[in-house]
């Protein structure tokens, strides 16, 4: 690429808006996955507006550079990692905001990070619902581009049950707007939803419009401690198939002792297993924190309380800290495989067999109210035999998931850690008809390749 090319980029954006050289692009190169292959970018593009997205990508198009949209980072799935010789397009600067009451909606540019949509919202009286446990860093683009989850999904759904409205940049430069503030609309194809969850392999959304709710009661906390994990699966697997309760996480042993290791909370280090149960329902007789709690003891619990308000909210948040409590033990390989509700069970006891048989740590937590689980691989990297160890034991998680007819992701996507395995889930016909729009939206693959799909 010739010193006039990127002088024609820089020339169409703000003067401090590209970013070049080795330095100034190596924070840019991976997302937390730490993908070892990620590539060095030619530059990175910061734009504030769709204009300046359009003038990137049009520029890119006409020059044939690959693009790699990235919102702040924090995926787990390599759907960030940059391309030799590509541009890294951050949306860290695109932070508007504006929250209208009267049709309860958020519209937000995709650089806004979801803690800062959910304090605004808050102080309108309202809610925005989507968690994902790193809420506090992770930016609502990114949220769309992987339908991101978390904690309170259970209940209140995923990401895109949110998202009313887009306005997308296509490969070749034209700004789509699609939805808008309305409950409901079913004008044509579903082409907003086509863009959530697509890792930007599909286009750059520069806006979103997002529906809010009237502000949730805050929920009651039970805490189960389990001595196997066995008992913990079977209460979890009763009650979410007989109650919708707006909280149900796990967390194992190894995610116990480094949450205590990194927080000091108190948790009790020789459980096999803690389970929090949530519920906002209004019921004055709490019928579901009763139904909780009578499930945990007769499923063997050692210890059953309802928290009180600030017991219950540290909790929360000692299970949001578990994936950096157990990334400080060493290399992660991140997972987040979902199974159907009755093969919960079945995928926590799989992995922990396939910890045994690998010789490798592998932390466990989910999100179990919806089947969605975080197995978390943890190796030394110094260590060629253990990361091989890792990596085998990593793609047999895929494998047991798909085989007890589940996903190899329910909340991160693919990107480019999980993309071996997506033909063994989905099959040939689905990913051929996925890769048909892929093509026809980019023609040219210059949108995020290697994510998802095959580069070409």
């Amino acid at each position: 690429m010739s010193s006039d090319a990127l002088a024609e980029l820089s020339a169409q954006l703000p003067g401090d808006a590209l970013l070049v050289g080795a330095d100034a692009v190596e924070a840019y190169r991976r997302d937390r996955a730490l993908d070892p292959t990620a590539g060095v970018p030619l530059a990175v593009a910061l734009p504030r507006t769709t204009a300046e997205v359009q003038a990137v990508v049009r520029w890119a198009a006409a020059h044939g550079i690959p693009i790699v949209p990235r919102g702040a980072g924090t995926g787990l799935s390599g759907g960030a990692s940059a391309v030799d010789g590509g541009i890294v397009l951050s949306t860290e600067r695109m932070r508007d905001l504006r929250i209208d009451r009267t049709t309860r909606t958020a519209t937000v540019q995709p650089g806004l990070l979801n803690a800062e949509l959910k304090a605004a919202a808050a102080a309108e009286g309202l809610w925005y619902p989507p968690d994902p446990a790193s809420y506090e860093i992770c930016s609502i683009g990114g949220n769309i581009a992987t339908n991101a989850g978390g904690l309170c999904c259970v209940k209140y759904g995923v990401t895109v049950d949110y998202v009313l409205g887009l306005e997308v940049v296509l490969a070749d430069g034209r700004a789509l707007r699609l939805g808008g503030p309305l409950i409901k609309d079913v004008a044509g194809l579903s082409l907003t939803k086509l863009f959530v969850g697509s890792e930007g392999t599909l286009g750059v959304i520069t806006e979103i419009t997002l529906r809010l709710l009237p502000a949730a009661p805050a929920p009651r906390i039970v805490a189960a401690w389990f001595a196997s994990i066995e008992a913990a699966a079977a209460a979890i697997a009763e009650i979410s198939t007989t109650i919708r309760p707006s909280l149900l996480e796990y967390m194992d042993r190894t995610c116990i002792d480094a949450v205590e290791d990194l927080l000091g909370r108190g948790l009790d280090r020789d459980a096999a297993a803690l389970v929090l149960g949530g519920s906002d329902d209004l019921d004055p007789d709490g019928r579901d924190v009763a139904f909780m709690i009578d499930a945990f003891r007769r499923h063997g619990a050692c210890e059953v309380a309802e928290t009180g308000r600030a017991e219950g909210e540290a909790l929360a948040a000692a299970r949001r800290a578990a994936i950096p409590a157990v990334e400080r033990r060493g290399r992660l390989l991140l997972s987040d495989v979902g199974v159907p509700l009755p093969r919960l069970g079945d995928l926590i006891a799989g992995v922990d067999a396939i910890s045994r048989d690998r010789e490798v740590t592998i932390a466990m937590l989910a999100h179990a109210g919806d089947g969605n689980t975080h197995p978390l691989v943890v190796f030394d990297p110094t260590d060629a035999v253990a990361a091989e160890r890792a990596e085998l034991a990593y793609g047999e998680i895929m494998s047991l998931a798909i085989s007890l007819g589940g996903t190899i992701s329910g909340e991160h996507g693919v990107g480019r850690m999980k993309r071996p395995w997506l033909r063994e889930q989905i099959g040939d016909d689905a990913l051929e008809i996925a890769e048909r729009i892929k093509l026809a939206l980019d023609p040219d693959g210059i949108l995020n390749p290697g994510a998802i799909f095959e580069a070409r």
